[in-house]
């Protein structure tokens, strides 16, 4: 893992700039609670194209993703909206079309390949997943070098950008999760290059004062962005919940004609924020 230092304070135009085409993302958060909503808004405005999304349970963000035609793979076990909307309906389109490829796999796994990554190795042992479906032409099994039998195996998952939506951050990029963690500490120790948006950046002084809420250290993070509301329409725990209004709108968009999609798209996000604007 590289130290990064120097400048890290940018824009979030600045920042999914630098993400090209084909790169493998992991995304943070789970289903509708802290994505990196802003994020996602930015590379949809800036037409990014042929990438890998990583994530084990994905919601709004990777279902946007697939309509707007950024994605070409996806590495995930469940896109869903739960309880609100059930079905992500663009993702699923993309699957029965073809215009995405689908790499299934369960959440055990995909945070498996995570620690591997994150640990400098090739593979990790898993448990559970002998007999699944999902094992076969995906997974190898190796001989069990302490006992009998075999055991199945996950590859590394070495993703180039892992972007997170923390709480609070300062500009060194140390940054504070409050409320459950999900993958993203896994995801930035295994990515080789880190963007955090943050609802607050922060004095160090303030996260110094109790060190142990930092969950992310600074020399593992590229950019940090001070993106109030950067999580909306998800959830970001002790500063608003789910936009169940929003999601609803943009639920019958999606479910609805290519025409209500694109309409939905041109009114929600709007141009694209110009480069340079995150200079200081």
């Amino acid at each position: 893992m590289a130290v990064r230092t120097g400048p890290k304070v940018t824009s979030v135009a600045e920042a999914i700039a630098a993400v090209e085409d084909r790169s493998q993302v992991a995304l943070g958060g789970n289903t509708v609670h802290r994505s990196p909503s802003a994020v996602i808004h930015e590379m949809v405005r800036q037409g990014k194209r042929d990438l890998t999304v990583v994530k084990t349970a994905g919601g709004y963000d990777v279902d946007l993703l697939c309509g707007a035609g950024c994605v070409s793979r996806l590495i995930v076990a469940y896109v869903g909206f739960e309880n609100l909307q059930g079905l992500a309906p663009q993702f699923r389109r993309a699957i029965e079309q073809g215009r995405v490829a689908l790499e299934e796999q369960t959440c055990t796994s995909v945070i498996t390949g995570l620690r591997a990554a994150s640990q400098g190795i090739p593979f990790m042992p898993i448990a559970g997943m002998s007999g699944s479906d999902i094992v076969p032409g995906r997974f190898l099994s190796v001989p069990n070098p302490y006992g009998e039998g075999e055991v199945v195996t996950v590859p590394a998952i070495w993703p180039d950008w892992a972007i997170v939506h923390v709480q609070e951050a300062d500009e060194q990029g140390n940054a504070c999760i409050r409320g459950t963690q999900f993958e993203d500490v896994l995801m930035v120790k295994a990515a080789r290059r880190v963007i955090v948006t943050c609802e607050r950046l922060v004095d160090g002084e303030e996260l110094a004062r109790q060190p142990e809420l930092t969950t992310i250290p600074g020399f593992q993070v590229d950019m940090v962005i001070e993106t109030p509301g950067g999580a909306r329409p998800a959830s970001c725990a002790g500063y608003y919940g789910v936009d169940e209004a929003y999601l609803a709108e943009y639920y019958r968009a999606a479910a609805g004609s290519p025409a209500g999609l694109t309409t939905f798209i041109a009114e929600h996000m709007g141009q694209a924020e110009p480069v340079g604007a995150g200079e200081r």
